[in-house]
């Protein structure tokens, strides 16, 4: 099998962090997408008719979370390369797409949209009174250090596994991953709602206010039990604990 240069590979992976600049309505990702493959389908298809064909393959609708899509382009890639050498048939590569797009749609959003921003975001809240205007710098590294090395990490290892790839994928766990960083960003605003609460009332002259951080804190705990190890409804532990903070704040 005919393996692509590592210049190549390298400008397939920059190029595919602007896989949403040819977003449209028909094709939706796969303009951007095939910005990504095209110095790769040069390679591998040296006469112009067989990149033309090659690149017809890639202009069918193509949708998914745009960080993970990198193992997509990594996978396609696998198999263009077996393509080339007349190992696979082309559908083969199409069915690949349209197999993995939605499930590590699904995966992305989950990960980085629902756990890795909003726990890099809480990091960095919770460092601004001590890193103040500093801490926007914080989050730009946090979360980008993750999702770069994310993208990279997605790409070869589609690259180099093609379907294989699931079950590296699974693993992982990414999901067990999420939970985890979901609790850090709870924990973060949960701190920095405390800290600030011992500040305000420091400032008005309330010596109740360190007792009604640390209430509010242990009802946080309370509550992170009751939901995760019990049945109990989320949206009634957010009553009980708007009720809980009303009356104690009124108490002191």
């Amino acid at each position: 099998m005919r393996a692509l240069s590592r210049w190549t590979r390298w400008q397939v992976l920059t190029r595919s962090l602007f896989i949403q600049a040819g977003f449209n309505a028909e094709g939706m990702q796969s303009l951007g997408m095939l910005f990504a493959l095209y110095p790769a389908l040069k390679e591998l298809y040296p006469a112009p008719a067989q990149q033309q064909e090659a690149a017809r393959r890639h202009l069918s609708a193509f949708n998914t979370h745009p960080y993970v899509a990198a193992a997509i382009i990594g996978g396609i890639l696998f198999h263009e390369q077996r393509i080339a050498d007349g190992e696979e048939a082309p559908e083969k590569v199409n069915s690949f797409k349209t197999a993995l797009m939605g499930p590590l749609a699904a995966m992305g959003d989950g990960f980085f949209w629902l756990s890795l921003r909003p726990a890099a975001g809480a990091v960095a809240v919770a460092t601004v009174p001590w890193l103040g205007g500093w801490s926007a710098l914080l989050f730009l590294v946090l979360y980008n250090l993750v999702h770069l090395t994310a993208r990279g990490y997605l790409f070869f290892l589609g690259l180099n596994h093609g379907e294989g790839m699931v079950e590296k994928l699974a693993a992982l766990d990414i999901p067990w991953w999420g939970e985890r960083l979901r609790r850090v960003a709870a924990g973060c605003a949960g701190g920095l709602a405390a800290l600030l609460a011992i500040q305000y009332g420091a400032q008005q002259g309330g010596g109740g206010a360190p007792l009604l951080a640390g209430g509010c804190l242990l009802f946080g705990g309370l509550a992170w039990v009751l939901v995760a190890r019990t049945r109990v409804s989320p949206y009634l532990v957010l009553y009980a604990a708007a009720l809980f903070s009303g009356a104690l704040g009124a108490l002191l």
